[in-house]
């Protein structure tokens, strides 16, 4: 029965905040070695966000890679991934306490975690953390950014360069795979309309519809 109780709070709580006026995470990360050097996502506990990036330079090595530069468009992530970001917000005292390990690692790039609601807001920042659940949020907040970019991108060559899709399709796939690319469904309509176009290559569209299935797993 102790074990139950728990649980029972935890559901409680996903219920409360999933219609509570108010309540909003913010996520504010930085890195001047990636294009876009700036991104920020902010979600409410029923899914819905908005994502907006900018800053950085297309590397000139590769003159055939088309960077995303700037991003600016409403999204939504999946009602479970929403809660999971509330729920740990109330775990860790909404942000206000340490978050980065002040360890010597590889620079990961800075990440802001911002919470705001009726309750109270908090605030933290880190490139490494050494609590598992902030540094394992992070990552997937990363993962998410990363596939809204790529959903960008895939635009920009379904316009620009649909041989392009190719390489850029293979690439998602693999990243859906292992974990860089998550929340697939911030890029719905993208892959619904790879998946139903006629003009670009029928390996593009086949996995444009193997995406689809997992966005919709």
């Amino acid at each position: 029965m102790r074990a139950v109780l728990p649980m029972l709070a935890l559901m409680a709580f996903a219920l409360q905040t999933h219609g509570e006026p108010g309540a909003v995470f913010q996520v504010d990360y930085s890195n001047p070695g990636l294009t876009p050097s700036h991104w920020v996502l902010t979600l409410y506990p029923d899914g819905s966000g908005h994502f907006s990036a900018e800053g950085g330079k297309a590397a000139p090595s590769d003159a055939q890679i088309i960077e995303v530069t700037k991003v600016d468009r409403d999204v939504r992530v999946s009602k479970e991934f929403a809660q999971r970001i509330f729920l740990a917000a109330h775990r860790h005292k909404l942000f206000s306490g340490e978050c980065e390990s002040h360890l010597k690692v590889a620079f990961q790039g800075w990440k802001k975690l911002i919470y705001s609601g009726p309750e109270g807001e908090g605030r933290c920042e880190f490139n490494y953390s050494r609590d598992k659940e902030i540094q394992a949020l992070g990552d997937s907040l990363v993962a998410v950014a990363g596939t809204i970019l790529e959903g960008a991108r895939l635009e920009m060559l379904l316009q620009h360069d649909r041989l392009g899709l190719d390489r850029e399709t293979e690439y998602l796939v693999e990243a859906a795979g292992d974990g860089r690319a998550q929340q697939l469904c911030v890029i719905r309509s993208i892959l619904e309309r790879l998946a139903e176009d006629d003009g670009v290559m029928e390996r593009v569209r086949k996995r444009a519809r193997e995406l689809l299935a997992r966005a919709e797993g």
